[in-house]
């Protein structure tokens, strides 16, 4: 695909994006050197690869797509638009089926290449003589000296002390690419990172680029669709690859960072004093909240993965480490402890000590971490004679092989690879991460009515007991740590928490038998967030909550959930609500000298609580985060945070920079006085995007509405997750949808409706432009608000979202879609003081000006797609499962070119 020829521009503006047009040309120039030249290289050689499987005329398919999308986006030709579509119709389903897979690949190799240079452009920023000036939250270095002007040295080093950062990996009902996929792309991203090496001639790049052509025709001939949902031990499995490459390596290196801000020694020689503060969390495998896929026996296999995972990770670097430590008994004497423990060792193994001690002679520090490993090993094993009871052990021997090291004179081994080691095991334990399981409060209720109704139990009862005796059985082979949080969905009144307790000791027989549970109350609905302080207090009578509050120092944790309070009462509403709830629990713990831990279920769409994490934290009303910061990373977001190690290292540093200065007087204050200052603003945009909001989705007829004119019923077809799309399944109802295929679907639909609909009508309610601006300039809250649906709006299209709606027979209702688009872009525009969408954020418009025709391309072959599985009469199953695939090959497509499903 020639991504370096474009089509001219004269118009002023696009009607269809807000995005002016000559934007794309001035956003290609734009492009740095290093990205313009990746992205050109490799659109040449997918290029090749498609003239290779298609011949001339796939290519020239394609490229005629292209160039009609780029002239219809830009606005140089008014027919434009209407010759692609025109296009895609000539297209067979073969074709169709081609161009759709062609424009995919280029997707994905731009993502590629963009990720790519955003760690190039990390790289060179670390190497750089002098950094330039950042804001207090862009990194660890300005966001501790920001702290400590704050609150003084002391103040600032108890603060990290107890710092907190708990990410929870969750599975994606709606992660679009494929494992497959995902491998290959990172094959040809280590090839592009090749290019970079200056000592490369001509012949190595010249063979890179055989390189690149080869993974290139392995990434087009690899279908991009799962034939099979993924098991959500399949699920588990892909989450590992995030710990094996980046976690496991990268938090160490992280942590270093912070502990050379907090006590600068470059000579490696002062003990470390920054904290382990990563705790990971999962609900792969462990989240059944209407996943019936999800079993005790699943949880249980989960738990093993992980543990495999960790220890395997843990006993390569004990053995790495034990083999580096070659250092003489004279130059480096052995400590009184490690003599012991070296005594210890050889009555626990006294052949692997004797055979060890033969091949390192006199080297006490080297033979003492060699049988480490070796016990390491043999806890991944089940070996009881020689496994750890737990990593509480491992650390006691760690730490006194670290002790030794330093005591005998080697500080830097001591404080740096042991060092290391020590935090790895202190962050991941034996467990790797806690499984976090989570059900329905009405799935408890419903299974103690049958056990005091004393009928025999049905299938899903016997599962709740089950999965509780599941966590007993985690936690007896992996400790407390690796399960004990129970999420309750749908939390509406301390008995849902307290119907928990209850079932684990029926579970297990009795409450001493019981597994060690923390019941965390999820509140989710706009009512339940309202009522959430009252139902906390109940929560405190109860016997065993006053039982973990005693043992975790008075620790209680709330989960916050951004999806359905969305679907519930609209984005803003659900915004404005989810603050005030913050506010609300956070005096509410300080009242009951509580230390609260707010969890947040944000996702990576928009439409879910998306959108920077670090300027989400700095949002937050004052006392709600106080150093601890939980939410969920889900599907795609997962690997766009955490699948490069730079840029991982990069995401955890500004969520912890957000997070220290988070509580500190300057941004409290600041939140403070904006809430008060804007209180009344706030109620206006509450009460009229609300009333906008139920305009519409309380319409007579919109639940089957909105299936017409999504692709929202045909999601459920795709093998993208293990999780369905519903709780029930009735189309006549949103209640039952999920939230994560609820927002998917209006971004297929090019709508992303869940992002900004009603915002608009609260910001005309309000009228006063001055006040908005000043309430963008001084509330971060709106500021953040303002930002998120600027990039909703910019990656709608409203001459799709025109043929989307025109799918459905309520002209009312399209119309009332249009109008609110119509109304929030220009409130924006005016608000940002800009001419057009983005203008502010010149990376972010880059994107999306030069993907967006892409993007409609796909689009209208989706449309073909969808019109035609809607008119068949279904007497051809060989062509109506051709354009099913065709349809799917759509999804995954617009997927890739927006960077978020659901």
């Amino acid at each position: 695909m020639n991504s370096s020829s474009e089509a001219s521009s004269t118009s002023p503006q696009t009607p269809a994006t807000g995005i002016a047009s000559g934007s794309r040309k001035g956003a290609r120039q734009d492009m740095p050197d290093a990205l313009r030249h990746d992205v050109r290289l490799l659109g040449e050689l997918l290029g090749i690869i498609l003239t290779e499987s298609g011949g001339p005329d796939l290519l020239a398919d394609v490229e005629r797509l292209r160039e009609l999308t780029i002239a219809a986006y830009s606005g140089s030709d008014t027919g434009a638009f209407e010759a692609a579509e025109a296009l895609v119709e000539t297209f067979s389903l073969e074709r169709a089926e081609e161009v759709a897979r062609a424009f995919t690949c280029y997707f994905h190799l731009v993502n590629l290449s963009e990720e790519y240079h955003r760690v190039r452009t990390l790289r060179s920023r670390d190497t750089a003589a002098k950094a330039p000036a950042r804001a207090p939250e862009e990194t660890l270095e300005t966001a501790l000296a920001f702290l400590v002007d704050q609150v003084g040295a002391d103040e600032a080093r108890r603060r990290v002390s107890e710092l907190e950062f708990r990410p929870v990996l969750t599975a994606h009902p709606t992660e679009a690419r494929r494992r497959a996929v995902a491998a290959s792309i990172r094959r040809i991203t280590d090839l592009i990172g090749e290019r970079d090496d200056p000592r490369r001639g001509p012949h190595a790049l010249e063979e890179n680029r055989r390189n690149l052509l080869s993974e290139i025709d392995t990434l087009w001939r690899t279908s991009p669709l799962r034939t099979e949902k993924p098991t959500p031990l399949d699920e588990v499995r892909t989450a590992m690859g995030v710990f094996d490459e980046t976690l496991f390596t990268t938090l160490p290196k992280v942590y270093r960072e912070l502990d050379v801000l907090l006590d600068s020694d470059p000579d490696g020689r002062k003990v470390p004093v920054a904290p382990a503060f990563v705790r990971l969390g999962s609900w792969i495998g462990a989240d059944r909240d209407g996943n019936p896929n999800v079993t005790a026996s699943v949880t249980r296999a989960a738990a093993a993965i992980a543990a495999e995972h960790v220890l395997v990770g843990l006993e390569r670097v004990a053995q790495r480490v034990g083999r580096s430590l070659t250092l003489d008994g004279g130059t480096t004497p052995a400590s009184a402890d490690l003599e012991a423990l070296w005594s210890r060792q050889r009555r626990l193994a006294g052949e692997l000590t004797a055979d060890i001690a033969v091949r390192s002679p006199n080297e006490p520090h080297r033979q003492v971490m060699l049988v480490i490993a070796e016990r390491i090993d043999a806890t991944r094993r089940r070996d009881a004679d020689l496994a750890y009871t737990g990593p509480e052990e491992l650390l006691t021997d760690l730490r006194v092989v670290q002790a030794s090291l330093a005591a005998g004179g080697d500080e830097r081994k001591a404080y740096g690879e042991v060092q290391h080691l020590i935090w790895q095991v202190e962050t991941f334990g034996f467990h790797l991460a806690e499984l976090e399981v989570r059900q329905h409060s009405k799935v408890h209720a419903a299974t103690l009515a049958e056990i005091d109704a004393g009928t025999p139990l049905g299938e899903m009862s016997e599962e709740v007991l089950e999965t509780l005796r599941s966590i007993a059985s985690i936690q007896r082979r992996y400790g407390q740590l690796a399960a004990r949080r129970y999420i309750v969905s749908f939390t509406t009144s301390a008995q849902d928490l307290a119907n928990v307790y209850r079932l684990a000791e029926v579970a297990l027989g009795s409450p001493e038998e019981a597994p060690v549970l923390d019941v965390i109350p999820l509140f989710e609905t706009f009512a339940d967030l309202q009522a959430a302080p009252g139902v906390l207090d109940e929560m405190l009578s109860l016997p065993q909550v006053q039982t973990r509050l005693a043992a975790t120092g008075r620790r209680v944790e709330v989960m916050l959930g951004y999806s359905d309070s969305s679907k519930d009462v609209g984005p803003v509403a659900a915004t404005l609500a989810l603050y005030e709830a913050q506010s609300r629990i956070a005096a509410w713990a300080e009242a009951n000298d509580i230390r609260l831990t707010l969890f947040h279920g944000r996702g990576g769409a928009l439409g879910r609580g998306g959108g920077p994490a670090n300027r989400a934290v700095l949002a937050q009303p004052p006392g709600s985060v106080d150093g601890r910061f939980k939410l969920t990373e889900q599907g795609e977001v997962i690997f766009a945070r955490y699948g490069n190690p730079v840029i991982a290292a990069r995401h955890i540093e500004q969520v912890v920079a957000a997070t220290l200065l988070q509580g500190t007087p300057a941004i409290a204050d600041r939140n403070a006085t904006a809430a008060r200052d804007f209180a009344d603003v706030a109620a206006r945009l509450d009460s009229a995007s609300r009333e906008r909001f139920f305009e519409l989705i309380k319409a007579d007829g919109f639940p089957a509405w909105f299936a017409q004119v999504t692709p929202q019923e045909e999601v459920g077809w795709l093998p993208l997750g293990s999780r369905p799309a519903r709780r029930g399944l009735s189309v006549e109802s949103l209640e039952d949808l999920r939230a994560i295929p609820w927002v998917f679907a209006w971004t297929q639909a090019r709508i992303n409706l869940t992002g900004w609909f009603g915002l608009g009508t609260a910001l005309a309610a309000v009228g006063d432009t001055g006040v908005l601006r000043d309430a963008y300039a001084r509330w971060p809250l709106f500021a953040t608000m303002i930002d998120n649906v600027e990039m909703s709006l910019a990656k709608t299209d409203e001459r799709i979202a025109r043929r989307y709606l025109a799918l459905g027979d309520r002209d009312d209702l399209a119309e009332l879609v249009l109008d609110e688009l119509a109304l929030t872009r220009q409130w924006i525009v005016d608000i940002t003081g800009q001419d057009r969408l983005l203008a502010g954020h010149r990376v972010l418009g880059r994107a999306v000006q030069l993907r967006s025709p892409y993007v409609d391309a796909l689009s209208l072959i989706q449309l073909r797609a969808l019109r035609a599985l809607r008119s068949t009469d279904g007497s051809d199953q060989a062509t109506d499962a051709q354009i099913r695939r065709v349809m799917m090959l759509s999804v995954n497509g617009v997927a890739a070119g927006l960077q978020n499903t659901g």
